[in-house]
């Protein structure tokens, strides 16, 4: 496999996969959250250092069309310019056209070329876009159509240059042309992880493989169904197992308690009482809420109430923790060595219910300073270190919340594989 720091790009042109899927403001269209396009800076500047060319390629939405105005990437042009120091930006128009062509044959040392968004094509992700009526035949032979014509989207884009480079974790767990189909047209000295997907490796390898102890694992969310791959994987490595959010409720009912109206999956109370039993016996201290915040609706305006989480008044919901759960859970943190969250601990988008969240958000950043290292994944829980202004006193934040929860379940993400091997 090639590294990046050792690879000279001098006179090469490098097609490189980057993830600038970033929020536009839905009237201006400008970029409003451009930390997606600053995590590529490190190894766009590298090639360009080097006196290489670069062609950028990235997906932004999920348009149905192509092309489609509102998901085109000549949005964030303007950003990428002026983090690139006022740099002119070359831009395709068709991602797999002759400008793209034309533009990328013509490429010169130093020059930055943008591709149109990828998912204007089906063939990107290798999924044919059929009406709802469409019958399984037909459904059938689209299928079959767009993975021919994907091998030839592939070796055009391909085409363009010299060097591969993947550098969006955000889409590492998918099987996409940009992603793992096109590494295999490069050869093994030819292709490579730019330094955001090589940090994130190296952030979740240091969690997973080589955590110093006590190590402590937040898991948040609505859904038990969502993090149980995870849960399960962790519990061969982790000290201590938090849980909050929505889900808190599926353990709390299993074990018999009140939940009023909270969020419940009825279908795993069986699975939440394995997960307790399998952490007693493994020697994993698994840490529920013990008192809620309750609302008497889903409302930013509802009225409030605090009880035990296991005496929920009926008629309310639980949508946040209260103080004595903070209480316990910071003291756990302020007590670990390694602290991976993934998942908030309650409804935070709503200030109502967002005291939870940001307490944990402060013990995370707390426990850092005091040399712990700290893995924060998933988009809520980046949002709500973000909305804390946290970011950077924490270790790591992870830009991959599905490819995150993939890796960090042990599972084999193709878009790495295709260049590990």
């Amino acid at each position: 496999m090639q590294i990046i720091e050792q690879f000279n790009f001098s006179g090469k042109k490098a097609i490189v996969r980057v993830d600038f899927n970033v929020p536009l403001n839905k009237e201006t269209f400008e970029v409003t959250d451009d930390n997606r396009i600053r995590g590529a800076l490190p190894t766009i500047n590298k090639i360009l250092g080097d006196g290489g060319s670069v062609i950028l390629m990235s997906h932004l939405g999920r348009p149905k069309n192509n092309p489609e105005p509102k998901a085109s990437l000549k949005y964030v042009i303007p950003v990428l310019s002026r983090l690139l120091g006022g740099k002119e930006i070359l831009f395709a128009e068709d991602c797999a056209g002759d400008s793209a062509r034309q533009l990328a044959a013509g490429l010169k040392p130093g020059e930055v070329l943008l591709l149109e968004n990828l998912r204007f094509y089906e063939e990107e992700e290798g999924k044919p876009r059929l009406p709802e009526t469409a019958t399984d035949e037909e459904k059938k032979a689209a299928k079959a159509k767009v993975k021919e014509s994907q091998k030839a989207f592939t070796q055009r884009l391909a085409s363009y240059a010299d060097v591969y480079v993947n550098d969006a974790f955000g889409t590492a767990h998918r099987a996409h042309a940009s992603t793992a189909l096109i590494a295999d047209l490069f050869p093994t000295d030819k292709k490579m992880f730019g330094f955001l997907i090589n940090s994130e490796l190296k952030a979740m390898d240091k969690v997973m493989l080589s955590s110093e102890k006590p190590f402590t694992a937040i898991m948040g969310g609505a859904k038990v169904s969502d993090k149980i791959l995870i849960i399960e994987n962790l519990l061969d490595r982790v000290d201590n197992l938090i849980i909050g959010g929505g889900m808190t409720y599926t353990f709390i009912k299993a074990q018999g308690g009140n939940i009023g109206n909270s969020l419940c999956e009825a279908d795993k109370l069986d699975l939440a009482l394995e997960i307790l039993q399998k952490a007693k016996a493994k020697g994993v201290q698994v840490l529920l809420p013990v008192d809620a915040v309750n609302a008497d609706k889903f409302d930013p305006q509802a009225n409030t109430c605090v009880s035990a989480v296991d005496q929920t008044p009926e008629g309310w919901m639980g949508l946040d923790i209260a103080e004595k759960s903070i209480a316990m859970f910071s003291e756990v943190i302020a007590n670990s060595k390694t602290v991976l969250w993934n998942g908030p601990m309650g409804v935070f988008e709503m200030d109502k219910f967002a005291k939870g969240t940001s307490a944990i958000a402060q013990a995370v950043a707390k426990a850092t300073g005091n040399g712990a290292f700290s893995l924060i994944g998933g988009g809520d829980s980046v949002a709500a270190i973000n909305k804390n202004k946290l970011a950077d006193k924490v270790s790591y934040v992870s830009t991959g919340g599905g490819a995150m929860l993939e890796y960090m379940e042990g599972k084999e993400l193709p878009g790495i594989k295709a260049i590990r091997g």
